[in-house]
């Protein structure tokens, strides 16, 4: 049926029926994935227009696929981490929910006390066995959302199912089936999505359980696996590997509104947060994060990090608190015992710190010159600069500036400057190569009597 879409302003076929393409032999597409050889990124210039919804957020899987790459969380930690997502994804919620394993009696009592919270934002959701058992104690639990792995892709369908598709689809469904008598909202994740028959397996899946949800009255939920982080942003790109044509098929082809649509990304090929951007853009309310993105292998996509795109795309933070971010990874590296690489974005000791005295004297003459925005402010973390032999006398200024002057203004040709450039300079000259650390600055300091 066709019919005029007031929003798109265009004329739109209803609906697209893709009937399961069924086969004895998995489609494993060598030509773009050539296992010997790094996958090829093919364009076939078809491109999907952009359709960003009119909400966005985040949901959280630290307490899953965060914790399938480290020691568990223990419960108090746990607890801890969930009062700091709560109060960064602020009143309204822009972190939406969080995921929990619900396996072991530990993760049982991490879901109860952070239920005995109270707080509003986000709602705790499950990650269960795919059994009427499990679903059945997630509901005694209050939670009213499970995910379940349904994996989509023929290396999974045919080599670790041992299935054909039309199996593996007859199975998802009954599991499905088994959620909603129960009365949970299922969140289906479709592992391995930018690998996996979109026309062939990927609609025809969707579509059979929008079916169900119409007849449920429950709304299904699709997770969109980018499990090995083949997805490419790029317009144009083909098939299976582009995120905007997954978003776009998603919602056009299978029915799905943006609420019932979240990208989890992994961080294989660098593209985890661009990745999660570009479902936002073309469809996807949700973007599944974890905090400082640890996760399976290299990671998912970093939660701090799609705080700050949002803050890009919408223009506000919505009453997300950034201040929270200095706290989480202040948390991580003095109490979990975890190294954040010091250059990491936003987060690392080091990523709003220079070397060059270029830059810092561009600095101490207004820091909007190379710092990115108020990090003071944002991040709880101000500009400053690591002195090595680049710094020069502007890296000196701004060094006793930052740390010993309590942000006096200092200028190059001030003599306390002056001293300790001269300093820094006998080290270089005596044959050094590296940074020097802040404790052997302060030991010059007091050595040389500057303050």
């Amino acid at each position: 049926m066709i019919y005029f879409d007031s929003k798109r302003k265009i004329l739109m076929e209803s609906e697209y029926r893709y009937q399961l393409q069924d086969r004895d032999n998995p489609n494993l597409y060598r030509e773009m994935f050539p296992y010997s050889e790094i996958p090829k990124c093919t364009f076939n210039q078809r491109t999907s227009p952009l359709d960003p919804p009119d909400e966005i957020w985040m949901t959280d899987t630290t307490f899953r696929d965060g914790q399938q790459s480290r020691s568990p969380y223990t419960p108090d930690q746990i607890v801890h981490l969930f009062k700091l997502l709560s109060k960064l994804g602020g009143p309204k919620g822009k972190i939406r929910q969080s995921e929990f394993f619900l396996y072991s009696d530990r993760d049982k009592e991490a879901v109860r006390r952070c239920q005995e919270l109270g707080l509003a934002f986000p709602e705790i959701t499950g990650w269960i066995r795919a059994t009427k058992q499990d679903f059945q104690m997630a509901k005694e639990m209050g939670l009213k959302e499970c995910g379940i792995l349904v994996s989509c892709s023929d290396y999974h369908i045919y080599h670790k199912l041992k299935k054909n598709r039309r199996q593996a689809m007859d199975d998802y469904l009954a599991i499905v089936k088994q959620a909603l008598d129960v009365g949970i909202r299922p969140r289906c994740h479709f592992e391995d999505i930018t690998r996996a028959s979109f026309y062939g397996f990927v609609v025809p899946f969707a579509h059979a359980l929008n079916e169900l949800s119409k007849d449920s009255g429950i709304k299904i939920k699709i997770r969109a696996c980018d499990t090995l982080g083949y997805g490419v942003p790029y317009p144009g790109a083909s098939m299976p590997r582009s995120v905007s044509g997954i978003m776009y098929g998603l919602r056009n082809y299978a029915g799905y509104e943006p609420e019932q649509l979240e990208w989890h990304g992994h961080n294989d090929f660098y593209k985890s947060v661009v990745n999660a951007a570009t479902a936002w853009m073309y469809g996807a309310s949700s973007v599944n994060c974890s905090l400082l993105g640890i996760g399976e292998r290299t990671g998912n996509t970093p939660l701090e990090a799609m705080v700050i795109e949002y803050a890009q795309l919408r223009g506000t933070l919505d009453g997300m608190d950034t201040t929270v971010i200095r706290d989480i990874a202040d948390y991580y590296e003095g109490e979990l015992g975890y190294e954040i690489p010091p250059k990491t974005p936003f987060v690392g000791s080091d990523f709003n710190i220079t070397q060059a005295g270029i830059h810092a004297d561009g600095i101490l003459k207004d820091e909007e010159i190379y710092n990115i925005f108020d990090t003071r402010t944002l991040l709880k973390s101000a500009p400053s600069v690591a002195i090595s032999a680049t710094s020069g006398a502007a890296g000196v200024a701004m060094w006793l500036s930052t740390k010993v002057l309590d942000g006096e203004r200092v200028e190059k040709d001030d003599p306390r400057v002056l001293k300790l450039k001269e300093w820094v300079d006998e080290q270089y000259e005596g044959g050094r190569v590296t940074v020097i650390g802040t404790s052997e600055l302060w030991q010059a300091v007091h050595l040389l009597n500057i303050v």
